[in-house]
């Protein structure tokens, strides 16, 4: 006997509520849905894709300082820092730290502010403040944005170096550049999409640029800036007539041992990896060739300067600008050339000036190069580090690190130029005016390019994963890019 289909109003509503529930779900979970797939062609997975929308710029250029530059020794002047030199940190500003996530910030540091020891100077028509430290930086500043208050989740260098690259403090997930040419391919398909230029490695090693969960084609690749770019690109001269003949033997038993195994990305990467081997030796050695510069632009940059610090670093930004020249999408360089790179923690007055002399010519050159190329429009250079530096005394003249509020800047790519976004507080301790955090950033920078940061995801162990994390988590920071 069926049951009376008549029930009571109350019973109704009740009976038909999980199923309004469902609805959202399913309203959201269609919503979501609605991102355009990502379809990879596992054996070119470098083909240019499609952005979500008009792009701003093709290619980044990311600068990263590793160790933590101070930011109120080099972009944040802080006058009222100078004014309280020797004395405590405000009690205002150090209520307002205690009741936040970095309240760490205070430790190993003496309650003593110190002032900065470089002389600051007002430049351009926008009238940034700059350090002595980047005289030639300094007349480039009309073309750079700063955004002084960013904010780390932590205060301790790989974490927050993973963080910087991949959204996250623990190691694992997929870098910024990964991200960026998984979603919109290269293009140059004769040279990797995402391109490392480093001497010494960051802090927190190969995490920092893995491709995570990503298809293993999507790492980063080092290439040299002096001699060869990539060792054994070549083959021996006995074996270069039958080259193709090898790799397309290698190639036909590659594709047989893949189709027993389908969904290894790793296999699909090794013979992605073959071809494009293949393609680079001629690319590559031309792109590596900065020799052929003309004396007065290499000359910009650095590469015969006394310091041959200077002219390393030099080389390495003149190869950045020739790889994004040749359609390269996302070049990284890391300025570390020992083990602490700019972490201060002794004798600030002496640890920042030469690193400063390394990177503030050739950057400045970069800018200008760039520009006078009519490559800057469509190139996004990114100028950070992992956190800043506290303005209260760590030992000997040094800084504490400090992940409350510290400068980086952007230039070209869409980015509004000669402004200044967001502030510290009076001494330069804590983001006080339109914080931000390395997701914002993230968003930004993929906004730049034409992607909307929810909408590039990647599908992992059943769930959606994003540089930037759940959806709705990370906004692009205002004022940033040009409408």
């Amino acid at each position: 006997m069926f049951a009376s289909p008549r029930r009571s109003r109350r019973e109704f509503l009740g009976s038909i509520t999980g199923g309004f529930g469902a609805l959202a779900l399913g309203a959201l979970s269609k919503g979501r849905a609605a991102a355009p797939a990502i379809r990879i062609d596992p054996i070119n997975p470098f083909l240019a894709r499609a952005p979500h929308f008009l792009p701003k710029a093709r290619s980044v250029i990311f600068l990263y300082m590793v160790g933590g530059p101070s930011s109120i020794d080099t972009f944040d002047y802080k006058p009222e820092l100078q004014k309280l030199a020797g004395q405590p940190v405000p009690a205002s500003i150090r209520e307002a730290l205690k009741n936040s996530r970095h309240s760490n910030v205070f430790e190993g540091c003496k309650d003593e502010l110190m002032a900065s020891p470089f002389k600051f100077s007002e430049y351009g028509q926008s009238g940034m403040w700059v350090s002595e430290l980047y005289p030639h930086l300094a007349k480039r500043v009309d073309d750079l944005c700063f955004i002084h208050s960013l904010q780390a989740e932590s205060n301790n260098h790989a974490p927050a170096s993973y963080q910087l690259h991949t959204g996250e403090t623990l190691a694992g997930k997929a870098s910024l550049g990964s991200w960026i040419t998984y979603g919109l391919g290269t293009e140059n398909q004769n040279l990797p999409g995402y391109v490392l230029l480093f001497e010494a490695g960051p802090l927190g090693g190969a995490p920092n640029y893995s491709n995570g969960f990503l298809p293993a084609a999507f790492q980063g690749t080092r290439l040299r800036s002096e001699g060869t770019p990539v060792l054994d690109l070549l083959p021996p001269a006995e074996l270069a007539n039958g080259q193709r003949a090898s790799l397309d033997l290698i190639h036909q038993l590659n594709l047989k041992h893949r189709a027993a195994r389908p969904g290894v990305t790793e296999l699909d990467a090794r013979i992605a990896s073959y071809e494009l081997a293949y393609r680079m030796q001629s690319a590559a050695l031309e792109v590596g060739d900065v020799d052929k510069e003309s004396p007065a632009l290499r000359n910009d940059y650095g590469l015969e300067h006394a310091d041959p610090q200077v002219g390393k670093f030099g080389r390495k930004c003149l190869l950045a600008r020739r790889l994004v020249e040749r359609g390269v999408r996302f070049v990284q360089i890391y300025n570390m050339f020992d083990k602490d790179g700019w972490d201060a923690h002794a004798k600030l007055a002496t640890n920042h000036p030469p690193l400063a002399r390394q990177t503030d010519q050739p950057i400045a050159a970069l800018i200008n190069d760039l520009k006078q190329r009519g490559l800057l429009d469509e190139t996004l250079v990114v100028c950070a580090s992992e956190f800043g530096r506290t303005p209260m005394m760590q030992g000997d003249q040094g800084r504490q690190h400090n992940a409350a509020g510290f400068t980086i800047w952007m230039a070209g790519g869409g980015v509004q130029p000669g402004t200044r976004i967001g502030a510290t507080d009076a001494i330069g301790l804590m983001a006080a005016e339109q914080p931000c955090d390395f997701k914002d950033l993230h968003a930004t920078i993929l906004a730049a390019l034409g992607l909307n940061h929810d909408d590039l995801l990647f599908e992992h162990n059943g769930r959606p994963e994003r540089l930037t994390g759940i959806a709705g988590n990370a906004e692009i920071i205002k004022g940033v890019l040009r409408p």
